[in-house]
């Protein structure tokens, strides 16, 4: 399992990295020391799980989870107690006081590896095309649906809402997930929350601080970030 650590005390950071010595299957591939070194970080390493201090210069840790379009497992260290409930409701894994302890650092990892596993691919997944059926169900109700009917994909934490024609099934798939076996160049990734089919775009719109908004036939509004507007730009682009 591939971590990373953005916290902005050397101190903690070292002890932290002590600590995590003592557990072989985790690998330490990135540190930062404020929340935008930690986006740069996060973005350009994509790590399983990231461990993050919520006091941070510039941004705090739930301002920098805000500004991923890649999100991985998160667990908070802080020697803060008000910002649990909070962190909770971010679908943080675990909420760790300072200073950390061994046996509680090890329930918080082993759950972590628990959580991967369960969504692991039994073996590599393979890229899809918009030619391509995918089976679907929610609950009672079953489609065998062609992607190419699929305009939007929508997180719902570790679910994701599928949009086509008038139906919005739920399936039990990250947007992570999805993400990785879908066709970039007809799929793309327009935010943390929402994955847009560009074969259905309707009109696109100026918004605030150089992005772009995009409407769907379907009538969805899609607010591109920043960092995934200039991507837009240059895939779009001759």
């Amino acid at each position: 399992m591939k971590i990373c650590i953005v916290e902005d005390s050397r101190l903690a950071r070292l002890e932290l990295k002590h600590l995590l010595a003592k557990f072989p299957d985790l690998e330490l591939i990135g540190e930062a020391e404020n929340a935008e070194e930690g986006i740069d970080l996060i973005e350009s390493l994509r790590p399983d799980l990231l461990f993050l201090d919520i006091h941070l210069p510039q941004k705090s840790g739930f301002e920098l989870l805000e500004a991923l379009e890649y999100t991985p497992q998160v667990i908070f260290t802080t020697a803060y107690d008000q910002y649990a409930l909070k962190a909770f409701e971010r679908n943080a894994l675990d909420y760790l006081m300072k200073p950390i302890e061994e046996p509680r650092l090890r329930q918080a990892v082993e759950k972590a590896m628990a959580q991967q596993e369960a969504f692991k691919p039994a073996a590599p997944p393979s890229q899809l095309s918009e030619e391509d059926r995918v089976f679907v169900k929610d609950g009672e109700r079953c489609w065998f649906v062609s992607l190419k009917q699929v305009r939007m994909m929508e997180s719902n934490g570790n679910y994701a809402f599928l949009y086509f024609e008038n139906e919005r099934p739920c399936i039990l798939k990250t947007l992570n997930y999805l993400e990785s076996r879908l066709d970039p160049k007809v799929f793309f990734r327009a935010n943390r929350q929402q994955i847009i089919n560009v074969n259905f775009i309707e009109q696109i719109n100026p918004w605030f601080s150089g992005s772009i908004k995009i409407q769907l036939r379907g009538g969805e509004e899609v607010e591109v970030s920043r960092r995934q507007t200039q991507v837009f730009k240059e895939l779009m682009s001759l």
